[in-house]
């Protein structure tokens, strides 16, 4: 019998971020801590877990990830840990809960007029815009289109003190990440990735500049990443979104929701 989706999933997510982080077991959690210069990262229930999670194991796991000086964040699967979310509030941690979907089929998207998406080798000069455009899509959340744009991004580009591509070039490199921008004749408008791991990838990162928003850019950015991830052998693709509304863009696509997702973390003093 073909192993569930959701108890795949489950291992993936520990796995992956396995390649770019030091590992510790805190109780019923694996924590997880970011690599120099690298992503950081969480702690989460531990692969296979079969024991209720209590406020006493959150508030063990902060008190290492205070010790550690790394986020005050976990994440995990409410479907197979139903116990995290109720265990996180009682230590007084914000929740958040947001859809899982699973890419089921869908037809071929249309990529708007005047936009070129392409995949980028380690080496591409337009690795360095498209971590600029991440930075400002997620540091302007949401689906609405605003003002910041390309002026934006260029002057990112000319003023960041650490730019982290030397990280992703190396994990495109290594084939850890697979990274596709979207170009109009400005440059780099729109970007995301998928990290396979075996026969599973999950699609992260999706990012629109705020101005560009409401195009199909995100749409037809994830689009190519499930075409490219089923070329090289993957049989599961999965992501988050960032809420409902998110969760219809993909949706449209080929996505359906299987589960929820949360990420918790304490606020800070």
């Amino acid at each position: 019998m073909a192993e569930p989706e959701l108890t795949r999933i489950d291992h993936y997510l520990d796995r992956v971020p396995r390649s770019g982080a030091f590992v510790e077991e805190i109780g019923p959690f694996t924590l997880f801590v970011g690599q120099a210069h690298g992503w950081r990262y969480y702690g989460r229930p531990r692969v296979a877990l079969n024991e209720a999670i209590t406020q006493r194991d959150i508030e063990r796991l902060l008190a290492r990830q205070r010790e550690l000086n790394v986020p005050t964040s976990i994440e995990g699967l409410t479907d197979i840990t139903p116990s995290l979310a109720g265990a996180c509030h009682a230590a007084g941690l914000t929740v958040e809960e947001v859809p899982l979907l699973v890419h089921r089929s869908g037809e071929q998207t249309p990529v708007p007029e005047g936009v070129r998406i392409r995949r980028l080798d380690p080496d591409d000069v337009a690795v360095s815009a498209s971590q600029a455009v991440a930075a400002l899509a997620f540091g302007n959340a949401g689906t609405e289109t605003g003002s910041v744009g390309v002026k934006e991004r260029d002057e990112m580009l000319r003023t960041r003190d650490e730019p982290p591509d030397a990280y992703v070039r190396d994990r495109i490199s290594r084939g850890l990440s697979v990274l596709f921008v979207g170009e109009d004749e400005s440059g780099v408008v729109a970007s995301g990735m998928h990290q396979p791991v075996a026969e599973i990838t999950e699609i992260v990162g999706v990012a629109t500049l705020p101005s560009m928003r409401r195009r199909g850019l995100a749409a037809a950015i994830t689009a190519d990443l499930v075409s490219d991830a089923y070329r090289n052998g993957i049989s599961l693709c999965f992501l988050t979104a960032g809420s409902t509304e998110i969760a219809r863009v993909y949706e449209r696509i080929g996505f359906q929701r299987v589960g929820t997702a949360i990420a918790a973390n304490l606020a800070p003093d």
